[in-house]
């Protein structure tokens, strides 16, 4: 083969690797989102998930919470539009887990691994 040959296979791998290493980094990359404030809103203990209708992943959020068997209250942003403002909710999907004094335990952006759910559940007294 020619050395010119070689050289656009030497790229071709390189701009693979770079690829693939870029599609693996962003797959374990998490959405950062702050711990909701729930002061005022009223929120039962158990969990809270923010969500919108258009969201596929707030569907996965909500069906791992289920699993759980915990109290679910869902807020969604095209219904609930001043609890995500008075929140400070950004982004979807966000669980919260609620003790029963009304204080946020543990936040998970994204859809929650659901043995991390269970142990803040645990955490929380359910």
């Amino acid at each position: 083969m020619s050395s010119v040959v070689v050289r656009a296979l030497v790229v071709l791998v390189l701009i693979g690797l770079a690829f693939i290493v870029a599609r693996l980094a962003r797959r374990w990359q998490r959405p950062i989102h702050v711990t909701p404030a729930l002061d005022g809103l009223n929120m039962p203990p158990g969990l809270v998930v923010f969500t919108a209708t258009d969201c596929s992943n707030c569907r996965d959020a909500l069906a791992v919470a289920a699993q759980t068997g915990a109290p679910i209250r869902e807020v969604t942003y095209e219904l609930e539009p001043a609890a995500f403002e008075r929140a400070g909710v950004e982004a979807v999907p966000l669980t919260a887990v609620v003790n029963g004094e009304g204080s946020v335990v543990a936040t998970f952006a994204g859809i929650p691994r659901s043995r991390r759910l269970r142990r803040a559940l645990g955490t929380a007294g359910f």
